[in-house]
């Protein structure tokens, strides 16, 4: 492939894909929440009086397919372009299965459902969820999820957050837009960060979405779209969204912004999404977050997610939330291994822009010759690799020790065992 052909499709695909807006198609209108609450509350609930519209891509799929055609797949970059034209057909077929079984099979093709098996781990992310849950079971005495204060109105939580945009990435590079439609609390793009206009904000709330929105998804796609020659890599394709998320909820955890109760809703709506695929409808699905200990508010819309464009009587999902935690895994997994096998700077590429995992590795011959950049904006925990080297070196061993054939008991035991008497009796 020329380099000419190259940029001439980079430059086409973000026009093909610009129509393909997956949560802005799956948004539900204002006031759905309020009536199905009051509905609950008075013990008459009743599913959501949803419209489930499937969207027309047919033009955009066929412009797409005819666009893969026209990209050389044994060329790193053009096989990127065509993994990326791909990822949006199968997201725009998604759109126009809407209300239909299909749309939880393009939707699984996308984000992969739970109870995906992953042979060589034997394990699936149900499993995780379900570890993860257990384990803050015990660590909280229960499966109540104590409250956090959440007093912060999103004007002034956008107040707070703007210097702090200012100083990474430059002033006046990123907005804030207060958005009263959305299901998240947070939702980020290349130029701006969009909050749900009626949420309040905890002060938890304040380093887990400035490193997660803004110091990932912004930064990756800044950093895509600042790429001389591969300007797709800054378009957020549904083929990235697993590590995305994955290095955005690494994130997190790095810097110690994540706590037990976001971990726990991470678990639970990956529990939630195969609950709803194996029939469960919104109104169980919602009382069973509600029994997990979160309000019917928080509960409502963790449902939502669950349920967009998908058939609220059970037995379909959208399944991007069974993501975050595939894409934790996945993330850490690759960082360890690129320590491992001294390959420190798949770091980077990670950054680069918005790439899945086999990406980074795809398209190392790229960097190396200098086609590809490093990325400009990257966080704090990422930027200094013997600290992160550190971290994964540590937690590589860690994971080697087996805790099901230890207790208490038993280390009391072999602490003893090793004390030294140094009193000369």
């Amino acid at each position: 492939m020329s380099t000419a052909s190259l940029s001439e499709l980079d430059a086409a695909l973000p026009g093909l894909a610009r129509k393909i807006r997956v949560l802005d198609a799956l948004s539900w209108p204002a006031g759905v929440e309020e009536v199905f609450l009051a509905n609950w509350h008075k013990g008459k609930a009743r599913l959501p009086d949803v419209e489930q519209r499937p969207r027309e891509h047919a033009a955009d799929i066929a412009a797409l397919d005819d666009f893969i055609g026209h990209c050389d797949v044994g060329h790193p970059a053009g096989n990127f372009l065509a993994m990326t034209a791909r990822s949006y057909a199968t997201a725009g077929r998604m759109l126009g299965a809407i209300g239909t079984p299909a749309f939880t099979q393009y939707s699984s093709a996308l984000y992969r459902r739970p109870d995906f098996y992953y042979p060589k781990q034997q394990l699936t992310m149900l499993d995780a969820a379900d570890f993860f849950l257990k384990t803050t079971d015990a660590l909280l005495g229960g499966t109540q999820i104590p409250p956090s204060q959440a007093d912060i109105p999103a004007a002034d939580f956008a107040a707070w957050m703007q210097p702090e945009l200012d100083r990474f990435f430059g002033a006046g590079q990123i907005a804030i837009k207060l958005d009263p439609a959305l299901a998240a609390k947070a939702i980020a793009g290349v130029s701006r960060i969009r909050l749900r206009a009626s949420a309040l904000f905890s002060e938890l709330d304040k380093q887990q979405l400035l490193q997660h929105e803004a110091f990932v998804h912004v930064a990756t796609a800044k950093n895509g779209a600042l790429q001389p020659n591969l300007k797709s890599l800054g378009l957020g394709a549904p083929r990235t969204t697993q590590t995305q998320e994955g290095i955005a909820t690494l994130a997190e955890l790095f810097t110690g912004s994540m706590d037990i109760n976001r971990l726990r809703r991470l678990a639970l709506r990956v529990q939630a999404v195969q609950q709803a695929l194996d029939g469960a409808d919104f109104i169980q699905v919602f009382e069973g977050f509600v029994a997990a200990g979160q309000s019917p508010e928080e509960s409502f819309r963790s449902t939502q997610r669950v349920f967009r464009g998908a058939d609220l009587c059970g037995g379909s999902a959208f399944t991007k939330d069974a993501a975050y935690l595939t894409g934790l895994l996945g993330v850490h997994t690759l960082l360890r291994i690129a320590i491992r096998d001294n390959r420190p700077e798949l770091v980077g590429h990670l950054f680069a822009g918005r790439l899945n995992l086999g990406d980074t590795v795809r398209l190392a011959p790229l960097f190396e010759s200098g086609w590809l950049q490093g990325p400009t904006y990257v966080p704090a925990w990422a930027s200094d690799l013997r600290l992160l080297a550190a971290n994964l070196a540590f937690s590589a061993f860690i994971a080697r020790i087996k805790l099901e054939v230890i207790d208490l008991e038993t280390f009391k035991a072999f602490a003893d065992e090793h004390e030294v008497d140094v009193s000369g009796q």
